[in-house]
């Protein structure tokens, strides 16, 4: 294979010596060169298969980096002539990510907490595939809600790789929410975050104090530490719930 010289001179050794690279890893190296303008805007990359080649992982890991890259506007991909850096600038919204008490004080509300249920189990298989879990994996499962003013706010659907925080598996949650105690108790270096709106199931329903079917505003964020899994939590709020975000 032939490669122009700047493409050999971005290849950093930490990344060439990687036993494993996640697709973390790939999406924040070709964003760093591409920051670097070591690829310009309008410039073509090297094939996903060069690319896996370079950092010594799958192409699937090398497609869901590009593939994140592409949503957020950095890059263009299109089939049979390659994937290149993005010539028109992209406006990107800034999004905050806060603790639910501070959410409902912000609305100026009494925050109230409540562990509804707690196990530790095996991973289920969407889990440990969405996260990049073993599949024997033991995780801490709970489930929780957020009220305000005595009125259901948020209802949560946590996940926690115990592999990276044990100490969340004999943690007191009584009174401390997990998202606040994970804060305090681990980093993370790396987030997945998506929004969409669902149709409330009969347990949703009765926890949110809506009828079957309301439709309903969700979160899904997942979390890692230098590309170990860390957390995933889905998060139903309340009917009529808004979120925004500024740029």
């Amino acid at each position: 294979m032939a490669f122009s010289q700047s493409y050999y001179s971005a290849r950093s050794p930490e990344v060439q010596q990687q036993k494993k690279t996640s697709f973390q890893d790939v999406r924040d190296e070709v964003m760093r060169r591409i920051e670097a303008r070591v690829w310009d805007q309008g410039a073509l990359l090297p094939t996903e298969a060069d690319l896996a080649e370079e950092f010594g992982c799958a192409r699937a890991t090398v497609n869901r980096a590009l593939r994140e890259l592409a949503d957020r506007g950095i890059i263009d991909r299109k089939r049979k002539s390659g994937t290149r850096v993005a010539t028109l600038p992209i406006k990107q919204a800034k999004l905050e990510i806060a603790t639910t008490r501070r959410l409902v004080e912000e609305r100026n509300a009494t925050y109230r907490y409540a562990l509804v249920s707690r196990k530790v189990q095996t991973a289920p298989g969407w889990l440990s595939s969405q996260m990049d879990l073993p599949f024997d994996a033991r995780v801490l499962h709970m489930d929780v809600m957020h009220y305000a003013d005595g009125q259901p706010f948020q209802f949560e659907d946590r996940w926690i790789n115990i592999a990276a925080v044990p100490d969340s598996e004999t943690a007191d949650f009584s009174e401390t929410p997990p998202g606040e105690w994970l804060l305090a108790a681990v980093p993370f270096s790396n987030a997945e975050v998506s929004f969409f709106a669902s149709a409330a199931d009969a347990t949703l329903a009765d926890y949110m104090s809506c009828a079957p079917g309301a439709p309903l505003f969700q979160m899904e964020r997942a979390t890692w530490f230098q590309a170990q899994p860390v957390t995933f939590a889905r998060m139903s709020f309340h009917p009529g719930y808004r979120m925004r975000s500024r740029y």
